[in-house]
């Protein structure tokens, strides 16, 4: 009996969320816990899964705040280092008036690139059902290493894999090398996740089917391609679906992908399998559908995720 359903190794920062204007006219950043892996883990938690966080936080106040965040979602933060050496990673989420983003990085080094291969917690990782990463552990080492060790042994231990390739242009050197360090894990890969924007970068394609097939032909097993407000194409061995978003009023979209991914993610958990019909991902799609809706009719990422009982109503 593994002790976790969803163990996932990344950045865990703090978004500095636009709030408005001051008094005297200044621009206002509301500090909100985020970092795709631990968006993506709080949906799951709040949905019932159980999960666990392995990666590294500054021992400052916002690295303390994020693990008080951890325990207060129910996941288990023993995997997380506490760093006095580096500083807990910020990144400035300004919003327009569609709720869209744009970012800035105080990442130079931030403690989650710090993470060492002898720090990664290999005993979490075989106590659990589903291993997840995204690609900013890719940019910068000792990360990096310590995210291929990680992948190994979680293939070697007979977990899947999902991976959400989240990318950010400033967080890399070069587009060509983004796109090798994105790429370079994909052999690792069971279930992918990209948006609309990452699809050429990984396949060459612009068209969402093209590229899908192209991820299946990399060795992936299922290939989500999130395309907004228009929802999302999902696809495997058999053939391709789409999945139609909700239409609701979107405050704001930051989290929305992780929220779809802790969604999807948590119907493979009550499936109990490892392979999947298309009709299953295509259920599959639509409970995450629903939890991403939830998701952008609130501020913040962590603190948007919606639990259970709100999906069932």
């Amino acid at each position: 009996m593994k002790k976790f359903d969803v163990t996932a190794l990344g950045e865990i920062l703090i978004d500095m969320t636009y709030a408005g204007k001051s008094d005297c006219g200044q621009t206002l950043f509301e500090q909100n816990p985020g970092g795709a892996p631990a968006n993506v883990l709080s949906a799951v938690s709040r949905l019932g899964g159980k999960c666990a966080f392995i990666g590294k936080v500054g021992s400052d106040m916002h690295g303390r705040f994020l693990l008080d965040v951890l325990k207060s979602e129910g996941i288990s933060a023993d995997g997380v280092i506490e760093d006095e050496k580096y500083f807990t990673t910020l990144a400035f989420v300004n919003l327009d008036e569609k709720g869209e983003r744009s970012f800035s990085f105080a990442r130079k080094p931030g403690a989650d690139t710090c993470l060492t291969e002898s720090e990664v917690r290999f005993d979490i990782i075989e106590q659990s059902k589903i291993f997840h990463v995204g690609s900013l552990s890719l940019t910068d080492e000792p990360c990096r290493s310590a995210t291929f060790a990680a992948l190994k042994h979680a293939k070697e231990k007979g977990l899947l894999i999902s991976y959400d390739p989240n990318y950010r242009a400033m967080l890399w050197q070069s587009e060509e090398k983004a796109i090798m360090g994105m790429k370079s894990i994909i052999a690792y890969v069971d279930i992918i996740k990209v948006s609309d924007e990452e699809i050429k970068l990984l396949t060459g394609f612009e068209d969402e089917v093209k590229a899908s097939e192209a991820l299946l032909n990399m060795g992936v097993k299922v290939v989500i391609v999130t395309l907004g407000a228009k929802g999302a194409l999902v696809r495997n061995k058999e053939g391709y679906i789409y999945s139609e978003a909700r239409k609701v009023n979107a405050i704001d979209t930051t989290g929305a992908g992780d929220a779809f991914m802790g969604g999807f993610l948590y119907k493979v958990i009550e499936s109990g399998k490892g392979e999947f019909t298309l009709r299953e991902i295509e259920n599959f799609a639509a409970f995450a559908n629903r939890v991403a809706a939830h998701c952008v009719q609130r501020r913040g990422a962590i603190n948007a995720m919606p639990f259970i009982d709100e999906i069932k109503n």
